[in-house]
């Protein structure tokens, strides 16, 4: 049996793996956009629908992941498989890089985008539910564990951009693919110390391993559901006709199948005869902060495409005659995290024992309310601002402050509450069904970044108008604030519901 008082050592086994798996992803995160534009010559506009295509799929995938990870694999295997793919899809952009002046160059980055995609399906959701398993379901070291968990891709996510933007030669074409070789050999890493110390650290409270192959006995389990032939084929018709729906109201195909998938799962999950009513409303909290998750990501996700496009173009990155590369300002987000993260966690702690923190739910509507806040500051500071003028840096340090907060807020709690509401044999499935949220999230984050105001010409969305930045980042503004408020009036019924 663990000690009680302290965190299991397994839980640094897992930081320090998805440590070097966050600095593979942000490592080429910081570099994609710019290096569609800066080498394969493509427009802003389409370099952020691929963007959002891209990471819309990398979070859709982890689905697929848990659902085999649960029911034949099991986590380790999965992680495991994960980082070799994943290392081989870096691998891929490196080529890519190299040849950039070449046709192929696209065609090779395609396939290493797809490769991204599907190992990160087998990595994410599996090692995210591993961190829950290594402790008690009532163990009150549970929320910290995930909040220290965080702080682990927040230091990958720090590194990365600082790195990569270094070795790329401050973003220049021939210097991309030495960012993107240093995120397949970051990617290796994580490989082998997963490798290396699961056997020995990755144990429950009991000293039984946790993420080995289910048993005959917990396969069983988790087949014999509710579903019958007629219900899934309900589901495909459900899927079939959303997917219709989604493309005739001028959605692409990729974000057409993500956002049909992000409501046909949660059906088809919620609706399995097997659940008993207790495990329903608490797998329908889980889908009411998802919900609210995807309108943090579509706002947040912008630092990867409009964000890194303003930071470029629009941002005086001069210091003492030093050009700041544009990526580095990705840093700024994950290394504000691993300094605030021991605070609030302290912070949390301290308001437990007076009786004052807030709920959850309550959490992650302020954390919406900060999200909001950060685009209110940037807005302010590009208002009557023309499209040719840079402005301070202060403005997106200011942003990523506030989105810090916001972050804090939102990401660890929203974790904890899935990995501890889901029913056993869903685990790492509706782990999955939590990073839906995030794959639509970043779909539409790549749909709204295509109308940054770059041509200087205005475009619209229901309605609303975006003729300059302002315009823009109000946009996030007014979506970020409404999200809050409705998520804060429901919070203490949906805390019943826990």
């Amino acid at each position: 049996m663990q000690n009680k008082k302290r965190h299991p050592k397994g839980l640094y086994v897992l930081f320090l793996t998805e440590m070097w798996e966050r600095f593979s992803y942000y490592g080429m995160r910081a570099m994609f956009v710019l290096y569609m534009v800066k080498c394969l010559m493509m427009s802003e506009q389409d370099a952020s629908q691929i963007y959002g295509s891209y990471t819309g799929l990398v979070y859709l995938t982890p689905l697929l992941g848990g659902y085999i990870a649960d029911r034949y694999w099991g986590n380790r295997r999965s992680v495991l498989l994960g980082s070799v793919v994943m290392a081989l899809g870096q691998f891929l952009m490196f080529v890519s890089a190299c040849y950039y002046t070449h046709p192929s160059a696209h065609y090779i980055m395609f396939a290493g985008l797809g490769l991204l995609i599907l190992g990160n399906g087998f990595f994410k959701p599996n090692i995210s539910s591993m961190v829950g398993d290594l402790y008690e379901r009532t163990d009150s070291l549970r929320d910290s564990a995930y909040t220290i968990f965080y702080m682990g891709v927040n230091v990958g996510a720090m590194i990365a951009p600082l790195w990569c933007g270094f070795v790329s030669n401050n973003e220049s074409p021939e210097g991309f693919k030495w960012s993107f070789l240093s995120a397949a050999v970051g990617m290796l890493i994580a490989g082998v110390i997963f490798f290396c110390y699961k056997n020995k650290y990755l144990r429950d409270p009991e000293g039984n391993p946790i993420g080995t192959k289910p048993s005959q006995t917990e396969t069983s389990q988790q087949t014999a559901t509710g579903m019958s032939k007629g219900f899934k084929a309900m589901m495909l018709l459900l899927f079939a006709a959303l997917f219709v729906l989604f493309h005739l109201g001028g959605n692409d195909l990729i974000g057409s199948a993500i956002y049909s998938v992000s409501i046909t799962v949660p059906v088809m999950i919620i609706t399995d005869k097997s659940l008993t009513t207790l495990e329903r409303k608490r797998i329908g909290v889980i889908y009411a902060i998802t919900f609210f998750v995807i309108f943090f990501w579509a706002a947040f996700e912008q630092s990867g495409a409009s964000l890194t496009f303003f930071a470029d173009k629009q941002t005086d990155r001069e210091i003492l005659g030093w050009t700041m590369p544009a990526s580095y300002f990705q840093s700024f987000n994950p290394i504000l995290i691993v300094a605030l993260a021991p605070v609030f966690n302290l912070l949390w702690r301290f308001l437990d024992s007076k009786g004052l923190e807030p709920a959850a739910t309550m959490k992650q509507a302020i954390g919406l309310l900060m999200l909001g806040a950060g685009y209110l500051v940037i807005a302010y500071g590009v208002d009557n601002v023309s499209a040719t003028t840079k402005v301070s840096m202060m403005w997106l340090a200011g942003l990523y402050f506030m989105h810090t907060i916001g972050e804090l807020c939102l990401e660890p709690i929203g974790l904890s509450i899935v990995n501890r509401l889901s029913p056993a044999k869903f685990s790492s499935l509706l782990m999955g069904v939590w990073f839906l949220s995030s794959a639509a999230a970043n779909k539409v984050a790549g749909v709204l970044s295509a109308l940054y105001p770059s041509g200087g010409n205005t475009t619209s969305i229901l309605g609303y108008e975006v003729a300059d930045m302002s315009d823009f980042f109000m946009l996030f503004v007014v979506m970020s604030f409404a999200a809050a408020i409705v998520l804060a009036l429901l919070s203490r019924r949906l805390e019943r519901l826990m």
